[in-house]
């Protein structure tokens, strides 16, 4: 009993774990963030893009463009989750960059450090955000439809920081949970829509009771 109990002290230290990744100090603390870090960044951007938003375009014009923009990063993440971070890149080079993009993640799920984008990763990404809507919707839609594509960052980071860290109590949260872990424990071939688990449903990536029961 004393040896099952070591066993799984230890295997929740490892969980829990935040290991180096870079050799460089500077590098691997900004490869570290705490959890709110990206609200203090972002809602203040969020705010001035809302504004400006609606000083700039109707209100229907400007709902309608975060709600598109949305939907855009729910996509993202959904794609970016399934293709991107499971891809089994060939060779030692490969192999590392798999682990730093996610299988860091798998290996240390409860790192409380790495369950939000650092802002070297969300940074790049949304300046690339900028200049795509701004191109494809142009100057003054392309802000609302960017308003959408940070306020879906937002709530994916919140998101998968809550399932990894609190214990929900509402079915809603409670469902998203289930999944996420069912992900992490049971079979990493499903379940990719973190904060938004619908695009499984769409996709036939969903898990299903039925299913978990004799993957089990």
């Amino acid at each position: 009993m004393q040896d099952v109990s070591l066993s799984l002290s230890t295997q929740s230290e490892q969980m829990r774990a935040s290991p180096r990744l870079f050799e460089n100090a500077i590098l691997d603390k900004l490869s570290r963030i705490h959890w709110s870090v990206p609200l203090f960044i972002y809602v203040p951007i969020l705010a001035a893009l809302v504004a400006l938003g609606f000083i700039e375009m109707p209100p229907s014009s400007e709902i309608g463009g975060i709600l598109l923009g949305y939907t855009i990063w729910t996509l993202i993440e959904y794609f970016g989750h399934r293709f991107l971070f499971h891809w089994e890149f060939p060779g030692k080079l490969g192999a590392r960059i798999h682990f730093l993009i996610h299988g860091v993640h798998h290996i240390h799920p409860s790192d409380p450090l790495r369950l939000v984008m650092p802002c070297l990763l969300s940074g790049p990404i949304m300046l690339i955000a900028c200049g795509v809507t701004r191109l494809l919707f142009g100057p003054v839609f392309g802000l609302a439809v960017l308003t959408g594509f940070i306020i879906g960052y937002l709530i994916y980071d919140m998101t998968h920081f809550y399932i990894h860290h609190a214990e929900p109590r509402t079915n809603w949260g409670k469902f998203m949970k289930r999944a996420h872990l069912l992900h992490h424990f049971q079979n990493p071939e499903r379940g990719f829509g973190v904060s938004a688990p619908w695009w499984d449903y769409v996709f036939q990536t969903q898990f299903t009771r039925t299913r978990s029961r004799q993957r089990a």
